[in-house]
C-alpha cells in the first residue's frame, strides 16, 4: 500500500497577515445541546427501525407476497399490482439495509471495536446510522465513541485538524494554514500493557489493520534515542511517529520540527540524551538492579512481605526499569550487523580462526581476552544473523558449476546477479543459456540458473576454483539476500546517497571475508584503514585514486581470460577498488576505459559521469540500482558498528590473555533436587519435561538464571533471550511458565526484582568449579577431586543446544570461563599423574579435557607428552598422525601452533616421514 502523501493547505493571499488563531477547546462533557441532540436522534432510531417496518406492514404488507412466489407474476404483463409489490419490496430492502447499518454501528460503538465494518453498497445509509448511533451513545455515556465512516467525497480545501491531549480528554482544533504534520510520541507501559503499532492505528485511524501505513511512515528514522524503527512489532517509549493525515489523537507540529523539540513539548515520557556517566549508571542499573532502587516497590514493601515474596511465585510487573540507552544501542547493532547474514559468516569464521590462535598461545591459569561493550554485542548480532549454510551453499553450488563447465570446456557466462533465499540460489546470467550443468537447472527461459537449497545441503566440498569472487550482497527483499557481481558491470559502478560510505564499509567486509573466493585484493581508497586487522592478506587502504591507477592499468586483464582460468586452475587474483573518495574527471575517464577491459570491479562515491551501473542508497535506507530493476534494503555499516567490528577483532589478537575468577564456595556436594547439566549435550534431571515447542526457551532461561547467581531482572532476561525484541506479556509469560516448571522453592524474586534460583538448583559447572577449588586446598585427595571434576565432562560446551540460540555466550565469561577451567583441570592433573609415574592416567585426563576444550593447543601438547611417558611408539604417531590431520583439515584453518611443531620434533623427529608417506598413498 502506498504511503498517501500530506494534505496541502491553501496557500496565504500575498500581503495579508493572518494572525494565529487559538484553538478552540471544546468540553468534554456533554452540553445540554449534546442532549437535545442525542434524544432526537433516539426518536429517530426508533422511528426509523421500528416505526418504518410497522407502517409498511400496516399499510402496504410484507416485503414478498404469495403472488410473487408464482414464477407467472414475473412473466406476465406488468401491471400497476406488479409495479407496486416491487416498490414495496425495494423499500423494505433499504430499510433491512439501514437496519444491518444501525447494528454495526451500535456494537462497533458498545464494543469500542475502532472503525466499524463496511457494509456493502450502504455508504450514505451507513454514515446516517454512524451519526445517529453516536449521537445516542454519546447521551448514555460520556466515553464511548464511534469511528466515523470515511467520507466518499473529497475532503474540503482546509478541513480542520484535530488534535487530543493526553493529560485530559480535550479536542482541540487548529485552524493554522501553515504546513504542520501529525505525530505521535509512544507511551510508557501501564503495568504489563507496552503500546503496539497496531493499538496506535487504533486509536489514531480507526482500524488496527492501518497499522503497515504507520510503519512505512517511520521505517528507518532516526529516533530521538538514536535507534531505528526496524520491525513492527518493536517500538519504545518515548519515540515520536509521524502519523497519516487523517489520524486522531495525534500532536500537530510544524512540518521541519525535529523529533527532539516536539518530545520536549509534547512529552510522552521523560526524556534527555543521557550522558556518559548516566548512561553507565542506567546500564549498571539494568544489568545489576543493586544501585539507585530507592523509592521503588520492592524498597517500599514491609519486610514480612519481602519475606512472602521470597516464597511466591514471581511477578515481574514490579519495578521494572525502561530500555535503557544502551541496551537501545545493542540492538541498534543487532538490525544491521545480524542482517548482514553472508558477511556475518564469514566474519565469525574469520574471528574463529583468531580465537584458534589465541588457544595456542594461552597460558596456565589465564583465559582468552573476551570482547567487551560494542564489540561484545558485535559478535551476539554476528552469532544471530550468521548464515553459514547459505554461504556454504553459495560456495560449493558456484564451485561445482565452475567444475562442470569446465569438464564441458564452456566459458562460465557473466553472472550479473545472484538471489539467495532459504530455497534457492538463482544466478541472473547473461547471456541467456537453458543448458546448464546438473544439478542446476534453467528458469525463465535461460536467464536464470536455479539450485534448490535441498540439493545444495548435499552438495560435498569441490576442489575447483571459485569463478565469481566479485558477488556481494547490495540488500535484502522480502524473500531473500540480493547480490551483485562487481566484475559484471564491466564499467564503473557510482554509489550515491547520505549514507555512501556506511554501504562501502559493508562491500568491503562481505568481499574480505567470503568462502566463495580465493585470491583477492581489495584497494579501499579514502577510507577503512583499520579493516586491515580484519582481513589483512586482503585489504590494503590508500589515500588517494593517483595512488593506485598506475598499478590497476599495469595489471589489466580480459574477462574471458581470467574467467577460463579461474575454472580451469589457473586463477589470477581477483581486484577491487572501492573508493570514498569522488574521482577527478580525468581519473573518471582513465578507470572508466580500464574498467571496459578489465576484469576487476570499480565501485566509486560521488559524481561520476560515466557509470554503467549506479547504487543509489536513499534516506529510508533502500538500495536501488535502476539499471537492473533492483530495490531492496541496503546492507550497511555505519561507522559505530563498524567501529565495534574493528574491536572485536582487535580483542581476538590479543595474545596476553586474562585472569578467571576463582569459584564462590558451594555449601555442600550431596544431589541437588535439580541438575542442569553444561559440561557436554544439555540435559535437566530432577524436572519433568515440558511439552514440545516449550523446552528449548524454557531450558536457556534456565541456564542462563544458573549461570547468573547474582539475579537477573525480567527486562534484561528479555534482552538476553530475545535480543530481536519481545512483547511483554510473551516475557512474563515464558517466566511463569519456568516457574511453574520448577516450583515456587526453586525460584525467587529478590528485592530489587531480580529473579534467582535457589539452592537446590546446581549446575554441573558449578559442582566442576567446587571441585577444582577444593583439590587446591587438599593436598591429599588433588587427583581424585579432579577425576571427579573431569569425568563430569561429556563433551563440547551446551553441545546439542539450538541453533540461533545461546547467541548471550558471546557477551558473557561462560565459554571463556569453562574452555579455559577445563584445560587447566586436565592439564594439572596431567602433570600429577606424570610426576606420580602413571602415563596412561594423564593420557585418560587430557583426553576427557579435550572433549570440551578440543582447539586448547596446550591440551594437545600435554597429550604427546603423556603419549610419549607410555613408550608405545605405535600410540605416539598416532596421536602425530591425527594431530597433524586435523590441523590440515580443521574448518577454521591455521594449521598448527609453532609450539607444537618443535615439541612433536622433538619427541617424534620422523614424524614428517611419515606425514608425508601417509599423504602420498
Amino acid at each position: 500500500m502506498p504511503t498517501r502523501e500530506p494534505t496541502r493547505e491553501p496557500a496565504r493571499p500575498p500581503g495579508r497577515h493572518q494572525p494565529r488563531r487559538p484553538p478552540a477547546r471544546i468540553p468534554a462533557r456533554r452540553t445540554f445541546g449534546d442532549v437535545l441532540a442525542g434524544l432526537a436522534a433516539l426518536v429517530a432510531l426508533v422511528a426509523l427501525v421500528g416505526g418504518v417496518p410497522y407502517a409498511l406492514l400496516r399499510f402496504a404488507g410484507p416485503p414478498v407476497t404469495s403472488e410473487m412466489l408464482d414464477l407467472r407474476f414475473f412473466t406476465a404483463e406488468a401491471g400497476p399490482s406488479t409495479i407496486q409489490a416491487v416498490l414495496v419490496l425495494l423499500v423494505w430492502l433499504a430499510w433491512f439495509q439501514l437496519f444491518v447499518c444501525v447494528l454495526v454501528e451500535v456494537y462497533a460503538g458498545v464494543r469500542r471495536v475502532g472503525m466499524p465494518a463496511r457494509v456493502p453498497l450502504s455508504g450514505g445509509t451507513q454514515a446516517l446510522a454512524n451519526k445517529l448511533v453516536g449521537a445516542v451513545l454519546l447521551l448514555f455515556t460520556a466515553g464511548a465513541m464511534i469511528a466515523p465512516i470515511a467520507r466518499m467525497a473529497a475532503p474540503p480545501a482546509a478541513p480542520p485538524v484535530t488534535a487530543v491531549a493526553y493529560s485530559a480528554p480535550i479536542v482541540e482544533q487548529t485552524l493554522e494554514t501553515h504546513k504542520t504534520k501529525k505525530v505521535y510520541v509512544v507511551q510508557p507501559p501501564h503495568g504489563r500493557h507496552h503500546e503496539s503499532l497496531w493499538e496506535i492505528a487504533e486509536k489514531c485511524l480507526g482500524d488496527g489493520r492501518r497499522y503497515p501505513e504507520i510503519y512505512r511512515l517511520n521505517q528507518a528514522k532516526e529516533q530521538p534515542d538514536g535507534t531505528r524503527l526496524r520491525m513492527a512489532d518493536l517500538i519504545r517509549p518515548g519515540w515520536v511517529l509521524d502519523m497519516p493525515d487523517d489520524a486522531r489523537n495525534v500532536h500537530i507540529v510544524p512540518a521541519g520540527q525535529s523529533r527532539e523539540q516536539t518530545l520536549r513539548e509534547h512529552p510522552g515520557v521523560a526524556h534527555t540524551r543521557a550522558q556518559p556517566d548516566a548512561r553507565h549508571h542506567a546500564a549498571k542499573k539494568a544489568t545489576e538492579g543493586t544501585e539507585g532502587t530507592e523509592g521503588t516497590e520492592g524498597r517500599a514493601t514491609e519486610k514480612s512481605d519481602k519475606d512472602q515474596a521470597r516464597h511466591r511465585k514471581p511477578d515481574v510487573r514490579q519495578d521494572q526499569p525502561e530500555i535503557t540507552i544502551r541496551e537501545a544501542q545493542s540492538l541498534d547493532l543487532i538490525d544491521y550487523l545480524a542482517g548482514a547474514s553472508l558477511a556475518a559468516a564469514g566474519l565469525l569464521a574469520l574471528l574463529a580462526r583468531r580465537r584458534r590462535e589465541q588457544l595456542w598461545r594461552r597460558m596456565f591459569g589465564r583465559r582468552i581476552v573476551r570482547p567487551r561493550d560494542d564489540a561484545a554485542q558485535a559478535e551476539v548480532a554476528l552469532r544471530l544473523g550468521g548464515d553459514a549454510p547459505g554461504a556454504r551453499i553459495l560456495d560449493i553450488g558456484l564451485r561445482l558449476l565452475g567444475a562442470e563447465l569446465a569438464a564441458q570446456h564452456r566459458t562460465p557466462p557473466t553472472v550479473y546477479g545472484a538471489h539467495l533465499s532459504p530455497r534457492t540460489l538463482d544466478l541472473w546470467i547473461h547471456p541467456p543459456d537453458d543448458d546448464p550443468p546438473e544439478p542446476w537447472t534453467a528458469q525463465d527461459g535461460g536467464q536464470v540458473w536455479r539450485l534448490p537449497a535441498h540439493e545444495g545441503r548435499l552438495l560435498e566440498e569441490q576442489p575447483g576454483g571459485a569463478p565469481y569472487p566479485g558477488l556481494v550482497s547490495i540488500g535484502t527483499d522480502a524473500s531473500g539476500r540480493v547480490l551483485i557481481d562487481l566484475e559484471a558491470a564491466q564499467g564503473l559502478i557510482n554509489v550515491r546517497g547520505p549514507q555512501t560510505t556506511a554501504a562501502l564499509a559493508a562491500l568491503a567486509v562481505e568481499l574480505a571475508t567470503n568462502r566463495w573466493s580465493d585470491r583477492m585484493r581489495i584497494t579501499l581508497v579514502g577510507f577503512g584503514e583499520e579493516l586491515t586487522v580484519i582481513a589483512p592478506d586482503r585489504i590494503r587502504a590508500v589515500g588517494s585514486l593517483a595512488e593506485v591507477l598506475p598499478e590497476l592499468e599495469a595489471t589489466a586483464a580480459p574477462r574471458r581470460e581470467v574467467l577460463t582460468g579461474r575454472v580451469s586452475g589457473s586463477p589470477r587474483d581477483a581486484h577491487y577498488l572501492l573508493s570514498a573518495v569522488a574521482p577527478t574527471h580525468e581519473e573518471a575517464r582513465r578507470l572508466a576505459l580500464l574498467a571496459r577491459r578489465d576484469t576487476a570491479g570499480y565501485v566509486l562515491a560521488g559524481d561520476v559521469p560515466h557509470a554503467t551501473w549506479t547504487l543509489e542508497i536513499g534516506d529510508d535506507g533502500k538500495a536501488r540500482i535502476a539499471e537492473l530493476g533492483f530495490e531492496v534494503e541496503a546492507q550497511l555499516l555505519p561507522r559505530r558498528h563498524y567501529k565495534a567490528l574493528i574491536d572485536l577483532f582487535r580483542t581476538a589478537g590479543r595474545l596476553d590473555g586474562e585472569a578467571y575468577p576463582e569459584a564462590e564456595p558451594l555449601e555442600g556436594l550431596h544431589p541437588p533436587a535439580v541438575e542442569i547439566r553444561m559440561l557436554g549435550p544439555i540435559e535437566i534431571a530432577g524436572l519433568a519435561p515440558l511439552e514440545e515447542g516449550r523446552m528449548a526457551l524454557a531450558t536457556e532461561l534456565l541456564i542462563y538464571l544458573a549461570t547468573h547467581p547474582g539475579g537477573v531482572h525480567p527486562v534484561v532476561l528479555g534482552g538476553v533471550l530475545w535480543p530481536r525484541g519481545v512483547q511483554t506479556m510473551v516475557r512474563d509469560a515464558t517466566i511463569a511458565r519456568v516457574a511453574d516448571w520448577l516450583g515456587p522453592e526453586h525460584l525467587h524474586v529478590d528485592e530489587a526484582g531480580r529473579l534467582r534460583l535457589g539452592p537446590e538448583v546446581r549446575t554441573d559447572w558449578a559442582l566442576f568449579r567446587e571441585l577444582v577449588r577444593r583439590s587446591r586446598h587438599d593436598p591429599t585427595a588433588r587427583t581424585v577431586l579432579l577425576e571427579k571434576a573431569l569425568g563430569l565432562v561429556r563433551g563440547p560446551l551446551l553441545a546439542n543446544r539450538p541453533s540461533g540460540r545461546y547467541a548471550w555466550l558471546a557477551a558473557d565469561d561462560l565459554e571463556y570461563d569453562v574452555a579455559a577451567g577445563v584445560a587447566d583441570a586436565a592439564h594439572r592433573l596431567c602433570e600429577l599423574r606424570l610426576a606420580q609415574d602413571e602415563p596412561d592416567a594423564a593420557v585418560a585426563a587430557v583426553r576427557a579435557a579435550l572433549l570440551l576444550a578440543t582447539d586448547d593447543e596446550g591440551l594437545w601438547r600435554d597429550l604427546l607428552r603423556a603419549t610419549h611417558a607410555t613408550g608405545d611408539a605405535v600410540r605416539m604417531r598416532a596421536v602425530v598422525e591425527v594431530l597433524t590431520r586435523r590441523a590440515a583439515s580443521h574448518p577454521y584453518g591455521g594449521g598448527m601452533a609453532p609450539e607444537t611443531e618443535a615439541l612433536i620434533e622433538e619427541l617424534l623427529p620422523s614424524w614428517r616421514i611419515h606425514v608425508v608417506r601417509e599423504s602420498s598413498a
